[in-house]
């Protein structure tokens, strides 16, 4: 395909940066295929301008192309303009954008882990970008990389500097992804889903972060999210995509407020809030029983469980710690009941669920149906473990890309020994069917499926044992928020159906307001606070709680939260040395909703 011929764009005098009809393309078997058609938007100094889309959209293509990292030879730019200033980055050779990137455009991928050296110190790859680009010694670079991650309020920087990645928490990651982004005070910062990956609280000071580095160092930034409450929150104005291509543009009020295309109002129809959750039904009213009557046996009832993993030191690999993931947790779960475990990452909210599932070893009384599981038969436990199921948060990682997807639904009911033949394959059909995909589908291989599909796949999975209870663990944080609607809508309807138990697990506050009928809120391996869904969300009484509820972006920008309490320092290790081990670790309450082991 020859390049299209630029035309001249008229560039605002304070814009920074000028898109005019970028045209992107991918090889394909059947000649090269746009993935950006005729893209045009401008950039102004110290504004943030906010792409929005679902996944396949053009978004971070748009970025790649910006800073020149589209992957070669399979993708190129094949028409259209990109100006930084005065510069033609579309006319540079490698070398002139090496030059470019990180001293005038810099960008914050979503996931850190996958963007720093594991094997290098933070403070390495921190002074060697400054050096890239500065002519100073590495005494002066050390010096301002410390300055970096002061600005991005990494507690004891100094000392940062001589970790490895994998020693900060998910938040420190990415915060030090922003400290390397903005070393060297670019004109333009692109920011590519930057809290995803992250909890609600955290996901909170990062953007409190990049909006306090904006002001003082007045650097553009291009926000680039399928999260309309991220957009509401950060955005001046907002570029709608779909399938490459902008849908609408416009200050981010307006488009909030009154959208001109049937896309952007669906997208933005799809988003949960907080607050629509109180008038929905509950998924089953429930009734105290009369005196003396007999209460129903809950699906699953969960006593003082306890998760430990053992650590080893010394010489001689001796158990000198032990990760206390979960202490002391105790719940039920009631017939056709949404009970949702929530909290921030390293809570113990997944080996709860996998303590459940007979995933990882425990102590304490796990009970499903009335019986315990521990210490029954093989055969026995492995009966009972039909009644519970999982849905786990990758679908992709969750499927054998070796098995059509049929053979994976079928597979647990070959499994158990459940069905045979061809009433096995009328199930799998029937199963296909009532996700929403077709039985002729079931051939295929999980690569031609897109993630919502293949969520699909692993719900009809989980329900071809009929089980009892199903474990979501964040079943749809990864997913778009119309493929995530679509989802919880199906979820819903086959509790109706099934008469399913679903223990939801999710940082999401808004879409577990919608689906929850309780909630119960862990903190470092604790339950802080349990109730009902009304009682939780309108009347929180633990300061955690009231935090994480507070963190949740609104997707509304006339109603823009306060300013977000600010924390110092991580969560606290959940890390005791063996023989300074309470049975239950006291947490103490620092202000914020912040707490620390006593």
């Amino acid at each position: 395909m020859t390049r299209a011929p630029r035309r001249a764009l008229p560039a605002r005098s304070d814009a920074v940066l000028a898109v005019d009809g970028l045209t992107v393309v991918v090889a394909g078997e059947d000649g090269p295929r746009p993935v950006v058609s005729n893209l045009s938007f401008q950039l102004m100094r110290g504004e943030t301008l906010c792409i929005a889309g679902e996944s396949g959209s053009g978004k971070s293509m748009t970025a790649l192309a910006i800073m020149g990292l589209l992957p070669k030879p399979g993708a190129k730019i094949a028409g259209g303009s990109i100006r930084l200033g005065g510069s033609e980055l579309t006319d540079l050779s490698e070398g002139g954008m090496r030059a470019v990137r990180g001293s005038r455009v810099a960008m914050i991928f979503q996931e850190p882990m996958t963007s720093l050296n594991p094997v290098l110190t933070i403070g390495r790859q921190l002074t060697e970008a400054i050096m890239a680009h500065e002519p100073v010694g590495r005494g002066e670079a050390k010096r301002r990389a410390v300055a970096a991650l002061d600005a991005v309020r990494i507690p004891e920087a100094a000392s940062r500097m001589g970790q490895h990645p994998h020693e900060l928490s998910g938040g420190m990651r990415q915060r030090v992804m922003i400290a390397m982004a903005l070393a060297l005070r670019p004109d333009v910062l692109i920011a590519d889903e930057p809290t995803t990956a992250l909890d609600v609280t955290v996901q909170g000071e990062v953007l409190e972060l990049l909006r306090d580095l904006q002001r003082d160092l007045g650097t553009a930034v291009i926000l680039i999210t399928h999260d309309m409450g991220v957009v509401a929150e950060m955005a001046a104005r907002v570029v709608v995509m779909r399938h490459g291509r902008m849908v609408e543009s416009g200050a981010a009020a307006t488009i909030f407020s009154n959208p001109r295309e049937a896309y952007t109002r669906e997208l933005l129809a799809a988003v949960p809030r907080i607050g629509e959750g109180a008038g929905r039904v509950a998924t089953r009213l429930r009734e105290l029983p009369a005196a003396g009557a007999a209460r129903p046996v809950p699906v699953v009832e969960v006593a003082d469980l306890a998760v430990r993993f053992d650590l080893h030191g010394g010489l001689l690999g001796r158990v000198d710690r032990r990760v206390h993931a979960v202490e002391g947790v105790s719940f039920s779960v009631g017939d056709r009941e949404t009970l949702s475990l929530v909290g921030e990452s390293g809570c113990g909210k997944s080996t709860t669920a996998k303590a459940i599932a007979g995933l990882v070893p425990y102590e304490g009384d796990i009970l499903v149906g009335g019986r315990n599981i521990a210490g029954l038969p093989r055969s026995e436990a492995k009966a009972l473990r039909r009644d519970v199921q999982m849905i786990f948060q990758d679908p992709y990682a969750s499927l054998d890309p070796r098995m059509s997807v049929g053979d994976l639904v079928a597979e647990p009911m070959l499994i158990h020994g459940v069905a045979s033949g061809a009433e096995r394959r009328e199930r799998v059909a029937g199963l296909f069917e009532r996700v929403g995909l077709s039985p002729a589908d079931t051939g295929k291989y999980p690569h031609e499926f897109s993630g919502g599909q293949r969520q699909r796949i692993c719900i009809a999975r989980a329900l071809a044992l009929r089980p009892k209870l199903i474990i979501a663990d964040e079943s749809v944080s990864a997913l778009d928020v119309s493929v995530q609607a679509r989802v919880l809508e199906l979820l819903r309807e086959l509790q109706a159906e099934f008469g399913i138990a679903f223990l939801f697990i999710s940082h999401d506050m808004a879409v577990v307001e919608n689906i929850s009928d309780r909630v119960a809120v862990m903190y470092l391996g604790q339950i802080v606070e349990t109730g009902t869904r009304d009682q939780i969300f309108t009347d929180p009484k633990h300061p955690y709680t009231q935090r994480l509820i507070a963190a949740v972006p609104v997707p509304d920008p006339s109603r823009k939260r306060h300013a977000f309490p600010r924390l110092d320092q991580d969560i606290p290790s959940p890390v005791r040395r063996v023989g300074d081990e309470p049975a239950r670790l006291k947490l103490r309450d620092l202000g914020g909703g912040h707490l620390v082991a006593a």
